[in-house]
């Protein structure tokens, strides 16, 4: 898994000690099409990393409706986020095909970033840019969704 991790963009630069106590704490997940990796309201325990395949996130709704916000493939990581100190997953993934996932303890990272301040930060940079790429792709298609939306005039 050490491999794994150093070609990873977010952890390409950590220590071979630092990616080491990670790969100890990680393990590869192997999914079918519509199995669960995690529900929105769960403890966001764990990020992960696609190594294989691809993972829907929803955003569940009323009455079994569904919101896809992104279809993530190959090298995509998703989950626990430690730079925003969330308690529990904000969305639903789902595998969406056969796919194979690399699942780490979020709690293994955040000891490893108060322990290196330095690297902490670069961390936290690279994650964060990350999930605010995410999310503006998301403001993109509610806004595309919403401009599509007929406006009656009284």
């Amino acid at each position: 898994m050490a491999e794994q991790l150093t070609s990873h963009e977010v952890f390409g630069f950590l220590r071979p000690r630092q990616v080491h106590a990670i790969s100890e704490n990680s393990e590869k997940i192997h999914l079918s099409a519509g199995d669960t990796v995690y529900e929105r309201g769960a403890n966001a325990d764990h990020f992960f990393t696609v190594l294989e395949g691809e993972v829907a996130l929803h955003l569940p709704g009323k009455g079994g409706v569904n919101v896809l916000i992104e279809q993530l493939t190959k090298g995509a990581m998703f989950g626990s986020c430690l730079c925003f100190q969330r308690t529990s997953y904000a969305l639903t993934a789902r595998s969406t095909g056969d796919s194979v996932l690399l699942k780490v303890r979020s709690e293994v990272l955040k000891k490893l970033m108060e322990k290196d301040l330095k690297m902490g930060y670069a961390l936290q940079v690279r994650i964060s840019q990350i999930y605010f790429n995410r999310y503006i792709d998301s403001m993109q298609k509610l806004q595309a969704i919403v401009m599509n939306i007929p406006i009656e005039s009284a």
